[in-house]
């Protein structure tokens, strides 16, 4: 099962990167262009959402006890998706003819410098998305190591369980043993002493 999921997400990582990608050139392009590209988007949008579902269904199939790391994983995934529909979004009016005209009066100069503005905003939520998936990267590495040490001690406790329960039953063993030997020792003495009390009459 974790195999069909890892696929899911190589393809959403994919997707999600070409999705970036475009994003950052609608603004950029000729309004036939943009249209297409606009179009494009929408579509690779409703792509990654169906991955999504998909990861989600795989995870609930997950036993509750190695749930919690995939839980982690679609939240971030939710998460990323729901910033790049908002980018989007931002993208296809930034520089739309009617918001253009309506808030600079089609000023080129304020019309590039938003662009500018936009395009180094969109550069720095990249790499900040870029670091926080590298600190995610190594928080899942971290979790899986803390889970591997959890089951390990978990086995050593119930090893040192059965070996107590083996020691417990070996100990009343012994002590069944050394009451059965008493006993036959004590039978060997008693009989022992009735044979040899006619010799000294």
């Amino acid at each position: 099962m974790s195999s069909d999921f890892e696929g899911y997400e190589q393809d959403f990582a994919v997707l999600t990167a070409e999705i970036t990608g475009k994003i950052a050139r609608v603004p950029r392009l000729p309004p036939d262009e943009k249209k297409q590209m606009v179009a494009n988007v929408e579509k690779q949008l409703e792509e990654a959402k169906e991955l999504l579902e998909q990861m989600d269904l795989e995870v609930r199939e997950i036993p509750p006890q190695s749930r919690g790391m995939y839980s982690n994983r679609m939240r971030s995934y939710k998460q990323e998706m729901g910033k790049l529909e908002t980018d989007f979004k931002r993208s296809r009016i930034a520089y739309s003819d009617e918001v253009r005209n309506e808030l600079l009066g089609d000023d080129g100069n304020s019309s590039e410098n938003q662009r500018a503005h936009l395009l180094d905003n969109t550069e720095r939520l990249e790499r900040s998305s870029r670091r926080l998936e590298a600190g995610y990267q190594i928080a899942v590495e971290t979790e899986q190591i803390g889970q591997e040490m959890l089951e390990n001690l978990s086995h050593d406790r119930e090893k040192i369980q059965r070996a107590r329960e083996r020691l417990r039953e070996t100990d009343a063993n012994l002590g069944k043993s050394s009451r059965v030997l008493t006993g036959m020792l004590r039978s060997v003495l008693s009989s022992f002493t009735c044979t040899a009390e006619p010799m000294f009459k």
